[in-house]
């Protein structure tokens, strides 16, 4: 098991210096994101480092107040982040859809990384209402971990971390592969914080909910997930190294977006809130739309758009996780 001098830790922007910091925030029950949301102070016992990576990170005797979250790995380090499509049993079910007999993999890149507290920004080919969120808890591997076994899995696991699957439902459907929807800059966000595996040795106990503008709208807990933690981590290093810093996303709970009576998708100006139990907290983002270009275009790039999505005219929901 890896276990690190810390149980909770944030990359932050320090209000003090305004210069990078990882710690451990010094009142172990905040939700980080939730104070930063709610404009109240929170105080972080720096480390020595600069990664959550780092081993041998240790705690240092200043206190420093947060400015601003970043991500808790930089893209670097993540790398591309790997996805689990429909992993719960509750979200299968509402989607009518047979259980998998083995973890669906699909992939973001890692200029889909965004913070907690942070805009998330829809880009402007996906600004007519087809923007979906998808509450994910995202597994951080410490070790590189290539051909482990089940047994062994867990061992290389750094950490969790709050995360959010977000997607542009038309654009997902327009082709055989999701990961042009899924795969727009900013569509990952990640934290506040880094929840120590060693400190949560069971993470089917884990809650997640979405909360969009103070509605309830999915709620969830790991022992629904099809796969476990350890199931996916071995699957996924079948002759595959998963390096050190690796970010898996493991699938949503039921409630997503599309799949109400009426659809729901985000707006601008929506508070969009992933809240995920044992200390990960709030994943918090304000939405945001991005302007459409001034210039009179024909879709981008010379293709032809139609209803604002590149011969979609509808948002179809086969296959969808």
């Amino acid at each position: 098991m890896i276990t690190p001098r810390w149980k909770r830790l944030v990359r932050f922007i320090a209000e003090d210096d305004w210069r990078e910091y990882i710690g451990e925030p010094a009142d172990e029950t905040v939700d980080v994101g939730a104070a930063l949301a709610a404009s109240l102070p929170v105080p972080v016992r720096v480390f020595t480092g600069t990664s959550a990576l780092d081993a041998s990170a240790e705690p240092t005797s200043r206190i420093l107040n947060v400015q601003k979250l970043l991500p808790p790995l930089t893209r670097k380090e993540i790398g591309t982040i790997r996805c689990i499509g429909l992993n719960y049993r509750k979200h299968a079910k509402e989607m009518n859809l047979e259980l998998p007999e083995h973890p669906t993999l699909f992939f973001k890149p890692a200029s889909c990384l965004n913070a907690s507290n942070a805009p998330l920004l829809i880009p402007h080919q996906a600004t007519d209402l087809q923007a979906d969120y998808e509450a994910e808890l995202a597994v951080i591997i410490g070790r590189d971990a290539r051909n482990v076994s089940v047994e062994d899995a867990m061992d290389y696991v750094l950490g969790y971390t709050c995360s959010n699957d977000v997607t542009a439902r038309k654009h997902q459907f327009a082709g055989a592969q999701w990961g042009f929807g899924k795969g727009f800059d900013g569509f990952a966000p990640t934290g506040p914080c880094i929840v120590s595996a060693s400190s949560l040795p069971d993470p089917s106990v884990i809650e997640l909910k979405t909360v969009l503008n103070g509605e309830v709208m999915q709620e969830g807990r790991g022992d629904d997930m099809i796969f476990s933690i350890a199931e996916i981590v071995a699957y996924l290093s079948q002759g595959t190294t998963l390096e050190a810093g690796t970010v898996i996303m493991t699938g949503t709970p039921h409630g997503i977006g599309v799949s109400r009576t009426p659809p729901v998708f985000l707006a601008p100006g929506d508070d969009l809130r992933i809240v995920m139990s044992h200390g990960l907290g709030s994943l918090v983002n304000k939405v945001e739309y991005e302007e459409k270009p001034r210039k009179n275009m024909n879709g981008a790039n010379g293709v032809k758009a139609v209803n604002g999505v590149n011969g979609v005219k509808e948002v179809k929901t086969n296959g969808l996780h």
